[in-house]
């Protein structure tokens, strides 16, 4: 089916609006040979964002990644490009990549992508960070 975290997701107690954070990496060519890997992507991508649009979503931002300003304490940062997407609610995430339609588009996604994550935000502030 897919590797998103499904049970996760449903289980989550929000039920409110959630952010999506999207780190890229994209493969030098697409791993089915039609095309550079952000080309697959963009194929991908044309079909999700019109998923997402339907259940009430909505691309935020996106950009790429020219380089990391802060690396502090280790991890991955060699990132193409990063992207927000809102979605109403963790079930209506679920709901659209459990689609047909879009498992049919999340073989694009697959063929460009050397690498991805998805994680999953619950909106804390939109002000100044709060006094302790």
């Amino acid at each position: 089916m897919s590797d998103f975290e499904l049970e996760a997701l449903r289980s989550h107690p929000d039920a409110g609006p959630v952010v999506m954070l999207n780190l890229l990496k994209f493969r030098p060519r697409s791993r089915d040979g039609n095309g550079t890997g952000m080309e697959a992507y963009t194929r991908y991508a044309n079909v999700a964002q019109r998923l997402v649009e339907a259940r009430g979503g909505r691309v935020v931002w996106v950009g790429f990644v020219d380089h990391p300003a802060l690396h502090q304490g280790g991890g991955d940062v060699e990132w193409d490009a990063a992207q927000l997407v809102q979605y109403p609610s963790r079930a209506a995430f679920v709901d659209m990549v459990t689609a047909p339609e879009y498992l049919a588009a999340n073989e694009h996604r697959k063929n460009g992508v050397e690498k991805h994550v998805i994680l999953a935000t619950t909106t804390m502030l939109s002000a100044p960070w709060p006094e302790p």
